[in-house]
């Protein structure tokens, strides 16, 4: 099966992608079939050498059976070649275990313990 990922390249710390076409069974960094472009996350989001991929050369892979992966795909959805993923995660928006608790308690959020601490200090020692 054809992917169309990005291969990193740089050094540590200091990271460069290339826009590949791979067979999938290839590693991430090792043989792809032809370079389509490059993204480089170091730079502005405005800046022009940011992103270079080549659109036609991105779209005849694609006729011939090439997937992209998600973040090429976002970038080919920016470009206007393929509609963007729609993520539906509904858990995610949810309140977590603790602050339901705490709803249906009615209680306000905790105090801070420095205010614990308060009151065992007023009560004398006999």
């Amino acid at each position: 099966m054809l992917v169309i990922r990005m291969s990193r390249g740089g050094t540590k710390k200091r990271p460069h992608y290339s826009i590949v076409v791979a067979d999938s069974r290839f590693s991430r960094d090792g043989r792809f079939i032809e370079k389509i472009g490059f993204h480089n996350p170091l730079l502005p989001k405005d800046h022009a050498d940011r992103l270079k991929l080549d659109i036609e050369k991105a779209k005849e892979w694609m006729k011939k059976g090439a997937r992209p992966s998600d973040r090429v795909h976002r970038f080919l959805a920016a470009a206007g070649v393929v509609k963007p993923l729609k993520h539906n995660n509904p858990e995610k928006a949810k309140p977590k275990k603790k602050a339901q608790e705490r709803a249906a308690a009615g209680a306000p959020k905790p105090e801070a313990p420095a205010d614990a601490a308060a009151p065992a200090a007023e009560t004398p020692a006999a």
